[in-house]
């Protein structure tokens, strides 16, 4: 169930959800799934799997064509191609060679071989000879769009030979090779001649070199005269040869003895020497470390010194923190009588400012007392005082129950919304007269104050016509 494409083979899955997820439009039309370097999970018996193989190939060449000039030849080259590494080019090899693979060398063939005959028939036996890359330029410039067709792509095309039958080519290179003979022949009597000019030169050197062989035979026969008369000389040359090695020998005697000398004083004085030396060396070396131990000596006593002032600071920082402690507590006593103090000036301060207060309340309630005074003598003049001041709090209060209503209709137009405005209004107008009857009773027992009128106006306390606000409109009334 689990199938693996490897690097060089692409997996065609057909059959049930072949097509899942997003695929390449092209891929998506032709209802099949492919798979390439990776595995997938295959259902047997719904889905079948197939390999297309992704490997080179190659189609051989043989093609019989005639150039412009009307000659035959016979093109022999081969073609590497393979199958695309995209999804389009797969798909499109899977529609066409998929159970026909072995046969895509022909087919490839078949391509190939139409588009040469086309091309080797608008060029000469000459372009075909001296610039065989332009014909595999534009065989595989013109068979580009088919092999894309086919889902095959071109790695290279190479024509390898061109068939002469009618020697064509043969007779085209004759004249080349009679003025390639022709100047072998001139090549060749130039080196004669050379060959002639250089036979004279070697006789001529010949010549030189049997004078230069006589000079030196008279050379050497001066030396062999030379070495005769050196032989007569070999007696007395002998003995002084003799003599020189007798001095020889005379100066090794004297180094032996000179080296016997240097040994004697080695022993006599240059070691006594060493040794008084090594001694002066030892003894200063413990003078040395003497002086080095003393320095220590000195260091840890000064160290020790060091260490005793640090112990007497810490004593005085000691005695030095208790005594700052001891002024702490001064300053926090002086702080808390400070306190008190400020908390009994705090006090008077309350006294005082409840004092004040006091004193305020007592004006308040002769205010209030002088007003209740002017009450009775004049009720309606501080009402109106009074309702003036909160007018506009009773009119806002009135307006309240307009907030709350989301859609009101009025049937009679501008008199209908008049009357329901002054109906809001006159709840002010009424409280204004309950206000005087109420101190109008409790003033003199009859419902108002001499002299002043206690009635209201129908027209003002009368309840709005029914059917005004809401309902169905009455008869004859307009929106």
């Amino acid at each position: 169930m689990w199938r693996v494409a490897e690097p060089n083979e692409a997996l065609i899955i057909s059959g049930l959800r072949a097509r899942k997820g997003p695929v390449d439009s092209v891929v998506e039309s032709l209802g099949f799934k492919i798979v390439t370097g990776k595995g997938v999970l295959v259902l047997p018996g719904v889905q079948t799997v197939r390999k297309m193989s992704l490997d080179l190939r190659a189609a051989q060449l043989g093609i019989d064509c005639v150039t412009q000039q009307g000659i035959p030849v016979g093109i022999r080259g081969v073609v590497i191609f393979k199958v695309g590494d995209d999804l389009v080019s797969i798909a499109n090899a899977a529609r066409r060679f998929l159970d026909q693979q072995d046969q895509m060398d022909t087919r490839v063939h078949n391509v190939f071989a139409g588009h040469l005959r086309a091309i080797v028939g608008q060029l000469t036996i000459e372009d075909l000879i001296r610039d065989r890359e332009k014909l595999t330029q534009l065989t595989r410039a013109s068979s580009g769009t088919e092999m894309e067709k086919l889902g095959l792509i071109v790695d290279s095309l190479q024509i390898q030979e061109i068939d002469d039958p009618t020697g064509y080519i043969h007779n085209l290179g004759r004249p080349h090779v009679a003025a390639v003979a022709a100047q072998a022949r001139i090549a060749e009597a130039e080196a004669d001649r050379q060959a002639a000019e250089q036979e004279q030169i070697a006789l001529a050197l010949k010549a030189e070199a049997s004078r230069n062989s006589s000079i030196k035979r008279s050379g050497f026969q001066a030396e062999v005269d030379e070495a005769a008369a050196r032989a007569t000389q070999a007696g007395p040359l002998a003995e002084a040869v003799a003599n020189q090695q007798v001095v020889v020998e005379q100066t090794k005697v004297a180094e032996l003895e000179a080296n016997r000398e240097e040994q004697r004083l080695q022993a006599i004085v240059r070691k006594p020497a060493d040794a008084r030396a090594y001694e002066k060396a030892t003894l200063a070396r413990a003078d040395r470390d003497a002086k080095i131990s003393s320095a220590e000596a000195d260091a840890r006593q000064i160290q020790l010194a060091a260490e005793a002032n640090a112990t007497r600071v810490r004593a005085e920082a000691g005695a030095r923190a208790q005594q700052i402690e001891l002024l702490a507590t001064a300053d926090a006593e002086s702080t808390r009588k400070a306190g008190e103090a400020s908390a009994q000036a705090k006090r008077s301060v309350g006294v005082a400012e409840a004092d004040a207060l006091r004193a305020h309340g007592l004006a308040e309630a002769e205010a209030i007392k002088a007003r209740a005074d002017a009450l009775a003598v004049n009720q309606d003049a501080v009402i109106g005082q009074e309702l003036a001041q909160q007018w506009p709090a009773i009119v806002e209060a009135a307006a309240k129950p307009f907030g709350a209503i989301d859609q009101l209709i009025v049937l009679n137009g501008a008199t209908g919304l008049s009357e329901a405005l002054a109906q809001a209004l006159s709840q002010g107008t009424s409280a204004f007269q309950m206000a005087r009857t109420m101190l109008g009773g409790n003033g003199n027992g009859n419902g108002g104050t001499p002299g002043h009128a206690t009635s209201t106006s129908p027209e003002s306390t009368a309840p709005p016509p029914p059917g005004r606000l809401h309902g169905t409109p009455a008869p004859g009334d307009r929106g």
